[in-house]
């Protein structure tokens, strides 16, 4: 199959040695922060927050929330142009899908006169919601849908990806704790360019599952 859909997925792998001289234009930045922002999400809740580590002292600092484990993702930190912090909210609340709304009526999705109506939706957060009011197993799978949607963005524009689930939520937590502001990171994403002379998975064939085993169509 030739379509440039497929062609971006077949392209699209896991990176392992990134070009530290390398950096993302400005332009093609815009385009994944934008492809981002336009993720969806159950109930368009954007649950999220996206934390960009660009600087050296951003890099230095996720450099060394790997002191404890998952040594093997450190060196992607300051080899890739960007990291990328998928965080979620935790205790997602009625304020939070409150700002949803808003901006629903601001952009003329959603009447004014229509404002407690379009709280209706707000049952399926209730029914991913704890007695503490921790619903994080809901709202953490919501960034796995900006996750996917900004990998292929980036495949898109020829752009290298590495996601991370390898990662110290806690001590992410804590070096970025004013940035997060009570959200939580599970996962991020190391964008760049490839070494080619040292990244053995980018020669690798690509390898998935046929088709039949994986998709019926009934």
């Amino acid at each position: 199959m030739t379509h440039p859909i497929i062609s971006d997925l077949n392209k699209r792998y896991t990176t392992k040695k990134y070009d530290a001289t390398k950096r993302i234009a400005p332009e093609d930045l815009a385009v994944i922060y934008e492809a981002m922002r336009l993720s969806p999400s159950s109930i368009n809740s954007q649950p999220w927050k996206f934390i960009v580590i660009e600087s050296d002292e951003a890099k230095q600092r996720m450099h060394d929330s790997f002191a404890n484990k998952f040594q093997f993702n450190q060196p992607h930190i300051k080899a890739a142009s960007h990291i990328i912090l998928f965080a979620h909210q935790p205790k997602y609340s009625r304020d939070d899908y409150a700002k949803v709304i808003e901006a629903d009526i601001k952009n003329g999705r959603t009447k004014a006169e229509n404002r407690e109506q379009a709280f209706g939706a707000f049952a399926f957060v209730d029914l991913n919601t704890d007695e503490t009011g921790n619903n994080a197993t809901w709202t953490k799978a919501q960034t796995y849908i900006a996750l996917g949607n900004t990998m292929h963005a980036a495949a898109r524009l020829g752009i290298d990806s590495t996601p991370m689930e390898g990662v110290d939520a806690e001590l992410i937590g804590e070096i970025f704790k004013a940035e997060l502001n009570g959200y939580v990171c599970d996962v991020a994403l190391a964008l760049g360019y490839h070494l080619p002379s040292e990244d053995y998975n980018a020669a690798l064939p690509k390898s998935r599952l046929a088709a039949e085993q994986v998709i019926q169509v009934i």
